[in-house]
């Protein structure tokens, strides 16, 4: 049995590792409710830096940043999705401490609700899950695979998508940094084997882009066999990265609707 000092520095692990795995991109202790942020493939905090000035008090934003990036760069990268999701569910425990919410994009769709479904084994299950970009994780992927194409042709296809800088475009030493990590993260994704599981006990709510070429409108929709609560699809205005072009309109639509059955905590932030 751990003694009182074992425990203590237990917690203080799991905490620091938990900041790492997951910083607050503006600290908000006393917010009655988490944002749980999981980035598109190659991307980490900078993919929602403009959130919390938008964002409600009541919300304190956390977003996922894996290994091979950022501050995180010389750190082995995921490639495979299940001990990614086994390593995030445990980091993510300590923050768990209040009602929280999961949004994903594209890769991340994906991430946050593997993440979701391992945490209901502990009895943890988010108020609601956002997910974007990304058509249900059941249905076969249509789109080609290309985490092992040359580089060249991995890059074009990156390019069709707007997913690279042009910064990033124009630099040979920023590609060499940043191709690796977009490909193991394509990896991760085309790789996927979905398992069939219940259907999750919070309410989903589906984001998509009007002109996205690599979802449909009916792809994003089956994410409604998902869920046992609320199913709803918001269409907005851009290709695959509505995720910035679109933002005011995708953060009032997500506020609302963590806000409609959660009143108490609107309230409750508003006051703090």
């Amino acid at each position: 049995m751990q003694n009182v000092d074992d425990r203590q520095d237990t917690l203080t692990r799991a905490a620091s590792d938990s900041s790492l795995w997951f910083p607050a991109l503006k600290s908000r202790q006393d917010a009655p409710l988490r944002l749980i942020c999981f980035a598109y493939a190659g991307a980490g905090i900078a993919a929602f830096r403009a959130w919390p000035e938008t964002l409600t008090e009541a919300i304190e934003l956390r977003v996922a940043q894996l290994p091979g990036r950022g501050a995180r760069l010389r750190e082995d990268r995921f490639e495979r999705m299940p001990p990614l999701i086994e390593t995030l569910a445990e980091t993510l425990h300590p923050l768990l401490d209040r009602p929280f919410a999961f949004f994903g994009h594209s890769l991340g769709a994906i991430v946050a609700f593997e993440v979701a479904r391992k945490l209901r084994g502990r009895s943890l299950t988010p108020v609601h899950l956002f997910v974007s970009g990304h058509i249900a994780p059941h249905l076969p992927n249509p789109a080609p695979l290309i985490h092992e194409f040359p580089d060249e042709e991995f890059l074009r296809e990156i390019q069709s998508l707007n997913g690279m800088p042009q910064s990033v475009l124009n630099s040979k030493e920023l590609l060499e940094i940043m191709l690796p990590v977009v490909r193991s993260d394509f990896s991760l994704l085309e790789t996927y084997n979905y398992e069939s599981q219940p259907p999750l006990g919070c309410p989903i709510t589906a984001f998509g882009g009007l002109q996205d070429p690599r979802t449909s409108k009916s792809g994003l929709e089956s994410w409604r066999t998902q869920t046992v609560e609320t199913f709803d699809l918001v269409m907005l205005p851009g290709d695959h990265f509505f995720l910035d072009t679109a933002r005011p309109l995708l953060l009032q639509a997500l506020t609302r609707r963590l806000f409609e059955k959660n009143s108490g905590l609107a309230r409750s932030g508003a006051a703090s």
